[in-house]
């Protein structure tokens, strides 16, 4: 995630409405999870991760974005946790990022509480960003924030299925545009 997407991310979890919880689809090695994390704790609310920490399909081993070095060589599968707890520990941010290690599609039909801010990052194919999104947008409460990375209009700058899921979001007259910084692209629930 660059910078400047980075700040945005952030700045949009600051201007989130005080109505739940925060939560992440995709924390990988907690990158995003530091910027929200950071807004989480200066308003005092936690943040969710969510993500089985086995990567997506891209990271998997002969993808573009694979790296050996994330691999757990006693399983041989990818393992970003340790990366992930060693990255929000060294942030100072233990107490606000609670880390929930899972299929997000299955936490997502046990999810009962409201979320101020939702940020999807997961898995890229289309059935996980699909399954993500109506999973997850459900619980966006009034005025809350919905965040989507990786959208790129253009086919050929990315993958389809995050652009997919924003085009959703905008049709279904739920969410309307508040921002756009790179692919990342932040949304605000329209009251009903």
């Amino acid at each position: 995630m660059p910078s400047d997407e980075g700040m945005a991310l952030y700045e949009a979890a600051l201007l989130a409405p005080l109505v739940g919880l925060f939560l992440e689809v995709g924390s990988y090695c907690g990158k995003s999870a530091i910027y929200i994390g950071s807004a989480a704790a200066e308003r005092g609310v936690l943040l969710f991760a969510v993500d089985h920490h086995r990567g997506s399909e891209e990271n998997q081993a002969g993808w573009q974005w694979h790296d050996s070095d994330l691999v757990d060589p006693e399983v041989g599968k990818l393992d970003t946790l340790p990366h992930f707890r060693r990255a929000i520990h060294d942030a100072g941010l233990e107490d606000n990022v609670v880390a929930m290690v899972g299929d997000s599609p299955k936490i997502a039909t046990t999810w009962s509480t409201p979320l101020a801010f939702l940020f999807i990052d997961g898995g890229h194919g289309e059935a996980p960003a699909h399954a993500d999104y109506e999973g997850w947008t459900p619980h966006v409460a009034e005025a809350g924030i919905l965040a989507i990375h990786d959208v790129f209009p253009n086919p050929a700058d990315g993958g389809r299925p995050p652009y997919e899921i924003w085009c959703r979001a905008l049709e279904s007259g739920k969410f309307e545009e508040v921002s756009a910084t790179g692919s990342l692209r932040v949304l605000s629930r329209v009251a009903e």
